[in-house]
Parts: C-alpha cells; sequence; structure tokens
C-alpha cells in the first residue's frame, strides 16, 4: 500500500477513516434507511399521501447538513407532482472552481418480492459483520453517505478537491421520469462538469476496485391478449376457441428464439466495440466460471443444477451486457392455483422487460416491438402491446482520461490489497447516464457501486457487501484528489 496519496495525505490514515465513519455512524443510519418501504411511486401510486419518499430524503439531507464541510449546502427539491430529489454543493477547496465531480445516486426502492431466508426480509436490517441485508441498502441507499463521507476524508488531511455538486433522486426504479425537469432547472447551478460518479452500479467480485464501462437500455411494457368477452368451460370451448395463453406464446415465438433466448428483430442488436470485447475477455479471465456460477441456480431431484444458457465465462458477460434480452417479470388472467377450474379463460396479460444492448435507440427498439407484437394477429385475436411510461438508452462509457485510469488503478491497489483496476459492461440500465453523456460530451464517468456477486438488488437477499463499500468510498476521496492535482492551483485569497 502506497504510504501517501498526494503531499500530506496518507493512504492508510484516509482508509482508517472511511471505515470508522462506515462503523460509527454510516451503518446504523442505512439500517434506519432500510427499514422504510420507501418504494419507488411505479410500485406504490400512493406514494405522495404517505410520505415515506419525503421521509427518506428529509433523514438524509439533514444528515448531510450536520457534517463539519465548510460551505456545503443542502437542499431538498419539490415540484408538484413530482417526486422529491436533493441536490448538494460544495466549493472547490485548493484548487480551480470551474470544473465541478457530479455525484449520482438514488433514494428510492424496488417492492419487497418473494423469497427471503428465515431472519431476513425486505424491512428488517440484518448485519452479520460483512453483509447488511435488506431492501435498497445497496441499491443505492448508501450513496450520499459514501459521497459525502469521502468528501470529509479529504478534509481530514487537509486534501485539496474540485467544486462538488450532487443529485439525489428519488425516481430512478420508475424510469428517473422526473429527474430531466431538475437538471434543466440545476443546470445554471451545476455549471460545468468534468467528471461524473455514478455510484449506482455493480462490481465483478469484491477482491478490486470495478470501473462499470457500460449499461443495457431499456423498454417494456404490457402485452395483452384476449380472445372471448368471457371464460368458457375449457370442455366445451376447447378446440374451438383458440387458448389466450397460446397465442401469446405465438406472438412472443416473432420476437424471441425460445430454444436459445435470442431475440430475433435486427434492430435490437448493435456490434460491439473492440476495445469492450478486450475489456470484456480480461474480465472473464478474472472472473472465470464466477460469471454464471454466483447465482443460486436451483438444483432438481437428481440433485444436478439449472445450466446456464452459455458457460463459456466470455459469452456469458457479452450477453449480459451487449446482448439484448427478455423477461417477463408479471402476469394476470392466470387465477392461483388453488382457484383454477375447468374454463377456457379469455384473457392473458405478460409484463415484459427487455434489456437493450447500449448503442440501440430504446425509442426505435420499442416501436419495433410494438410492430412484431401487434401486425396480423393469430385468428385475429385482441393482440395489444402497451409500452411502459418510461425507456432507456444504454450507455457506453467515453475513453478514460490516463489521470483517471492511473487514479483509480492506484486506489484499487491501495485499498484491495494489491489488485489493480478491472472493468465490466453491466446489464442494468441507469437512464441517468446517458442524459448526462449527452448533456456533458467532454465529461469523464466513474460508474461504480456495491452490487458484486450474490447481492441480488430487485430480487430477495439483497445485501450491502460492507467491506467493498468501505473501501469504494476510500477510493472516492482519493480519486477526488488525484482530479484536483489535474486543475489549476486556487488563486490566492
Amino acid at each position: 500500500m502506497p504510504e501517501t496519496l498526494d503531499a500530506g495525505i496518507d493512504a492508510t490514515r484516509l482508509q482508517d477513516f472511511c471505515g470508522q465513519r462506515w462503523n460509527d455512524e454510516l451503518l446504523p443510519l442505512l439500517e434506519a434507511y432500510i427499514r422504510v418501504p420507501a418504494k419507488s411511486p411505479a410500485f406504490d401510486p400512493e406514494w405522495e399521501t404517505r410520505g415515506l419518499l419525503d421521509h427518506v430524503v428529509q433523514e438524509a439531507a439533514d444528515w448531510a447538513r450536520r457534517q463539519p464541510l465548510p460551505g456545503l449546502r443542502v437542499e431538498v427539491l419539490r415540484s408538484a407532482g413530482r417526486t422529491p430529489l436533493i441536490f448538494f454543493e460544495l466549493p472547490a477547496r485548493g484548487c480551480d472552481a470551474q470544473e465541478a465531480v457530479f455525484f449520482y445516486g438514488h433514494l428510492d426502492k424496488q417492492p419487497e418480492f418473494e423469497g427471503w431466508r428465515p431472519g431476513l426480509g425486505p424491512w428488517q436490517p440484518s448485519y452479520d459483520g460483512t453483509r447488511l441485508y435488506g431492501r435498497g441498502g445497496a441499491d443505492d441507499g448508501y450513496a450520499i453517505y459514501a459521497a459525502i463521507t469521502a468528501l470529509m476524508a479529504v478534509h481530514d488531511q487537509g486534501g485539496a478537491h474540485p467544486r462538488c455538486v450532487g443529485v439525489i433522486e428519488t425516481c430512478e426504479e420508475s424510469g428517473s421520469h422526473d429527474l430531466p425537469h431538475y437538471l434543466q432547472a440545476l443546470a445554471p447551478r451545476i455549471g460545468q462538469v468534468g467528471l461524473v460518479v455514478c455510484l449506482d452500479s455493480g462490481a465483478g467480485d469484491y477482491e478490486r476496485l470495478w470501473l462499470v464501462s457500460s449499461l443495457r437500455g431499456y423498454c417494456g411494457g404490457r402485452l395483452e391478449v384476449q380472445v372471448l368477452d368471457e371464460g368458457a368451460h375449457s370442455g366445451d370451448a376447447g378446440g374451438i376457441v383458440p387458448s389466450s395463453f397460446r397465442v401469446l406464446r405465438h406472438v412472443l415465438d416473432r420476437l424471441e428464439d425460445s430454444a436459445t433466448g435470442r431475440l430475433l428483430p435486427a434492430a435490437l442488436h448493435c456490434e460491439i466495440p473492440a476495445d469492450r470485447l478486450v475489456q470484456t475477455r480480461e474480465a472473464a479471465r478474472i472472473l472465470g466460471e464466477q460469471a454464471w456460477k454466483r447465482f443460486r441456480w436451483h438444483c432438481g431431484d437428481d440433485g444436478l443444477p439449472v445450466l446456464p444458457v452459455v458457460r463459456d465465462p466470455e459469452q456469458a458477460l457479452l450477453n449480459r451486457a451487449w446482448r439484448p434480452t427478455l423477461a417477463v417479470t408479471g402476469a394476470e388472467g392466470l387465477p392461483p392455483l388453488q382457484s383454477a377450474g375447468n374454463v377456457l379463460r379469455p384473457r392473458t396479460v405478460f409484463k415484459l422487460s427487455l434489456r437493450l444492448p447500449p448503442l440501440v435507440d430504446s425509442a426505435a427498439a420499442l416501436a419495433e416491438v410494438q410492430r412484431v407484437l401487434e401486425d396480423s394477429p393469430p385468428y385475429q385475436a385482441g393482440v395489444h402491446f402497451v409500452p411502459d411510461r418510461g425507456h432507456a438508452r444504454g450507455w457506453n462509457a467515453p475513453a478514460y482520461a490516463p489521470w483517471l485510469e492511473a487514479a483509480l488503478d492506484d486506489a484499487s491497489r491501495a485499498f484491495f490489497n494489491g489488485n489493480g483496476l478491472a472493468s465490466i459492461g453491466q446489464g442494468g440500465t441507469i437512464p441517468l447516464m446517458s442524459l448526462l453523456g449527452e448533456q456533458y460530451p467532454a465529461a469523464q464517468f466513474m460508474a461504480c457501486g456495491v452490487l458484486g456477486p450474490n447481492s441480488n438488488a430487485h430480487g430477495p437477499n439483497e445485501f450491502l457487501h460492507v467491506p467493498y463499500a468501505k473501501r469504494l468510498t476510500a477510493s472516492l476521496a482519493m480519486t477526488l484528489v488525484a482530479y484536483a492535482r489535474t486543475l489549476r492551483p486556487a488563486p490566492p485569497a
């Protein structure tokens, strides 16, 4: 581990500071946050009346205001009918104040989901010494606390850092549809951005610092098939009335090859850039079979686990980051088993979720999906695809500046036992990233996060890997110091 990061900045002290703050203050704060079912608006239509999003926002904002950072301003912004948002800004220290670091995170959560292990629950924080279980701690409640703590670690040693601004929203899990409104209003205060730090992503393992180089886009909606206006006896109607489930299955076959999972429309695919192929090959070398073994595969009666789509680590990572996929995430028109009679049902509805390669236009993809599903419906059945309110384009990071890549590699080696930086493409979607990429084309991007193997964001048994979060916080502080070195010194007072 290097003894210093910069003149007067000690790496060991930096790491100790961040670790102690996590133990003493951040863990209790996140445990309290996990207890609040502050679900995103898409999953709680009564969010405004319940006030839970307002509650977690106010708690985080109040904590930030109490921190001893000279000049820190923290505001909670609210617009009629829109989710609340935290905006904070901190003046530059010891360097030019023109370029800003833009921090991003969110406080809204996914719904409960089923399958939590005994003793665990979505709103029941549980800490075992390395993992803090519960909904939202890792995705992404820790972000504002880690960002402010990193700044405090720099101040603890009198270090320099650029001007910093932060946006913590409460609509990310619903597609961030309120975020552009706030960003437009805040644009004059945000000003020129030199580095975007997104803390809402993941890591390939917990043994090194991972930088996320790409994110997939998203589109989706409700696919409904209706064949009757009321249910009919399956013996009487079967063979005369086409099953709504069979029609729906037929329509989905136009979109996806059910034998391989490959999506068929060419508009949903893109060419994978050469540099991403090189990075994926290296990530596959590091992770090996953990690229697919990290999931909790079901074992059948014979004791053999379900097999992945592909067992080659490189192809598995490419499937996850650079190829489109379809998931059915919900259904209507299917009665519970205990009340399922001998009835040919009048309708079937599926909720479709499509992940799109980073370079695919999500609006064009959504239009193509709707065309493929609705054209020439079998038996002239009522086939309707209703797109979700929001869709999001993916993101491909710009080339890393030498200073950023070096700073992150130094941080990884300093705080992760000598292991160097690694890059990986993520399969999830963060709508903000493509938006900021267009708005700040000259900015560098540090997209990272704590969602490593088995952390299971959105699903049961979600956890925050606390040792990784501590090291990531120290790495962020180190990066801020390195960025300050690239800027002009502040003029004398």
